[in-house]
This record gives structure tokens, C-alpha cells and sequence, in this order.
């Protein structure tokens, strides 16, 4: 079964955050980044019960922490909250991982200061937001570093006392993202009028409304175990919405592409072992699949081309470089580019990978070592990000797995 999303998990915590009274989430997903975003929401006011498979949220009142916001290494979590900041009565800190803190969010701090809102990177790379009153008006920022951005605008635009205008100065990368902002907003009473390319976004001041919001399966997440239906033999992987805004849904049509025997049902996807040929896929609106479809690559037969995969060097890690070091450990010949990957598949061969502390690379090398054998994930924890119970499916799978 696929976990929760991660994704619509964090947008149904700042929404109901937002919404003044109680609001359920149903069937979240708990992992690291997610606790991330709870404890962040609580130093500012926001009351969660955590249940069994649902929290319960009591929103809409703010007040000034005592401490600092630490987002561990969630970035979702840094990005949205530093707006929703802009609405909280006095001053907030927010600090995070290395990691995270070396990843760029001042063109998010440049569009809130257009809107009227103090706030600033401080020496130690934290972002520090004086809130307590958002004015609204226009502001514009560049749609091709990270969509969390504008998510993170659209999430406060309705608060504003003049409502927002948002304009793109570039074309929206990652639109599948901005889409179930916009769904999840509209989940909790919220409109937003939007051009249908995605770069200009206009919300009047309105309410949030409390609901009861259902969080779907995740298609990053599953496609790690659909992808090693193709390299290892038949999975069926549950609680999927094939009809799913998410972008990395479209796992399907590369599995298919490159000769995985794929049959999508209700609310399931079955994936079988089929010899797999390469592909050309622009990862443009999906850069989270960069290493499982990477790992398909390698184990098909020719040369595969994957680009649309800059912003992939702004992520946990610089995953461009980390997919081909961890291919060129495995004798799979790779060539890397600024925006483009090549990689000749050929039998890989087991060996020692640095996760560099990202989860999707662990997972992705995970699907290679489970097919050859002899292959150690260092920093293998770091699945807990978004996947804690990770290991324990690959067990089930039939995956020889031993954690050290």
C-alpha cells in the first residue's frame, strides 16, 4: 500500500492552521516532515490532536512564538510557513537543517517585502518574518525555481486585506504541484482565479472554512515499488488515485513506455517484470522521479536521455551528480550535463552508495541492490523524511534488506 502523501498532507495542515475552528485531517501521513510542520504549527498557536489514522486541527488563532521555528529539513514546511508567518503578531524565527538552509528561498522573502511584509535572511541563513498584519496587493517572482513559492503565496493570498495579485516572471516549473495547492485551497472554501498558463494567480480576501479533508496515497512515494515491479517481478501497489493531480503520476506512462507490463485498477496499480528498453522523458513537472526512472534506465536496454532536471540540484542533495556517481559505482555508463542525464544501460553490479543523507536517492538505489545483490545504502535512515516504513516493505516484497 502507498503511504499517505507527504504533499497533500502538509497543504491540509496549513490549510486547516488557517481555517478559524476545527478541522480533521483524515488519513495523514506521519514521517519527519510532516512532525516538522506540526511542531512548527503548535509554537505558533495551532492546537493538533493526533489520532490513530486522522488529527484533529483547531485553527485560526496565531500568536507569537517563544522560540524558534525549526523546520528540520522539510522544505515545504520552511517555505509555507514563512508566509504564513506574515500573519502572525510579532516576530518569527525560522531555522532549519544544513541542508535545507543552503537551498534558495530569498526570491519567496522578495515577494513577501513587495507585499508590505518585514522580513529578512539573517546572518545564520534563518528567515526572520515581523508579521501580524498582510496588506496584499501585487507581487512577482520567478516561476522556475520552486513552485513551493507560489504555493506558499496562494496560501495566505485569501488572508490579505486588499487580496493578491501573483505574477510569474518565467514559466511555471512543477504546475502539477500548483494544481493541488489550488484543489486543496478550494477543498477548504477558498477561490482563487488563475491564467490558464499558470503565470498569473488573483484571490480576493476570503475566509478559510474547516473541513474534513482526505489525504490520497503518494505517487513518489509508490513509484520506488512500482518501478521494482518492473526490475524484479509483479507488484501491486494500493491506495492510489488514478486520477490524482499529482504530477509523478505519469510513472505510469514511462514504466509503459520503456515495456513494463502495467494494468491500473480502481484504486491500484499492478506493475510486472518485462525486458525494458530506453526512453527520453522530460522530468520538467515531475523532478522528484529523477532517480527511480534514472534506475529503470540503467537496467534497460540502450541509451536513455532524461532532461528538465536543473532543479534537481536544489533538492536534499545535488541529485544530477548523485544519480550518476551512484550509477558510475554500479558500472553504469553515465554522462552528465547541466540539464540532461544520459545513461547506457548495462547489467549493473552491486556496490557501496552515498544516500547523501536523501531519501529518494536510497530508495531509488535500493531497487538496483535488490535486483543484484551486494549493494549497502549508506545513510539509510533518511528514508524517515518521507517513507519511515520503507525497508520493512522492501522486506515484504521479498527484498533482502539488513539494517546495520
Amino acid at each position: 500500500m502507498a503511504p499517505s502523501s507527504k504533499s497533500y498532507t502538509i497543504r491540509g495542515l496549513m490549510s486547516a492552521a488557517l481555517a478559524r475552528g476545527q478541522s480533521q485531517i483524515i488519513h495523514p501521513l506521519g514521517a519527519d516532515d510532516t512532525a516538522a510542520s506540526l511542531e512548527v504549527l503548535n509554537k505558533i498557536g495551532i492546537g493538533v490532536v493526533q489520532g490513530k489514522d486522522s488529527w484533529q486541527v483547531s485553527g485560526g488563532n496565531f500568536c507569537a512564538p517563544d522560540t524558534d521555528l525549526f523546520c528540520r529539513e522539510s522544505a515545504a514546511t520552511l517555505r509555507f510557513m514563512t508566509a504564513i508567518c506574515s500573519l502572525v503578531p510579532g516576530k518569527c524565527r525560522l531555522t532549519s537543517s544544513p541542508s535545507l538552509a543552503v537551498r534558495p528561498i530569498e526570491p519567496l522573502v522578495e515577494a513577501l517585502r513587495q507585499l508590505g511584509i518585514d522580513c529578512h535572511q539573517d546572518e545564520a541563513a534563518s528567515v526572520v518574518v515581523d508579521g501580524g498584519k498582510l496588506r496584499g496587493g501585487t507581487t512577482e517572482l520567478p516561476g522556475n525555481i520552486s513552485s513551493q513559492y507560489v504555493s506558499a503565496l496562494l496560501l495566505i493570498s485569501p488572508l490579505a486585506e486588499e487580496g493578491i495579485k501573483i505574477r510569474l516572471t518565467t514559466p511555471l516549473e512543477s504546475q502539477p504541484f500548483i494544481l493541488m495547492t489550488l484543489e486543496c485551497l478550494q477543498m477548504f472554501g477558498i477561490r482563487v482565479d488563475s491564467s490558464p498558463d499558470l503565470r498569473e494567480f488573483e484571490t480576493p480576501r476570503q475566509i478559510y472554512q474547516p473541513a474534513s479533508y482526505i489525504v490520497e496515497g503518494d505517487w513518489s512515494s509508490a513509484s520506488y515499488l512500482l518501478a521494482l515491479g518492473a526490475l524484479a517481478g509483479e507488484v501491486v501497489v494500493e491506495n492510489l488515485n488514478p486520477e490524482s493531480l499529482q504530477g509523478d503520476k505519469v510513472i505510469v506512462n514511462f514504466l509503459r513506455e520503456m515495456g513494463a507490463l502495467v494494468n491500473i485498477g480502481q484504486n491500484s496499480v499492478t506493475v510486472g517484470k518485462s525486458p525494458l528498453k530506453a526512453i527520453r522523458a522530460d522530468l520538467t513537472d515531475c523532478i522528484d522521479l529523477l532517480p527511480t526512472v534514472a534506475v529503470l534506465a540503467a537496467a534497460a536496454d540502450g541509451t536513455s536521455e532524461l532532461t528538465g532536471i536543473e532543479r534537481a540540484r536544489l533538492k536534499e542533495s545535488d541529485r544530477v551528480f548523485a544519480v550518476r556517481a551512484g550509477l558510475e559505482r554500479m558500472g553504469i555508463k553515465t554522462v552528465e550535463e547541466r540539464n540532461r542525464l544520459t545513461i547506457t544501460g548495462s547489467p549493473p553490479k552491486g556496490s557501496l552508495i552515498d544516500s547523501r543523507g536523501d531519501h529518494r536517492i536510497a530508495m531509488a538505489f535500493s531497487l538496483l541492490g535488490t535486483v543484484v545483490g551486494g549493494t549497502a545504502i549508506e545513510g539509510a535512515e533518511c528514508v524517515s523524511k518521507t517513507y519511515p516504513e520503507f525497508w520493512e516493505t522492501l522486506k515484504k516484497l521479498g527484498g533482502k534488506v539488513k539494517l546495520e
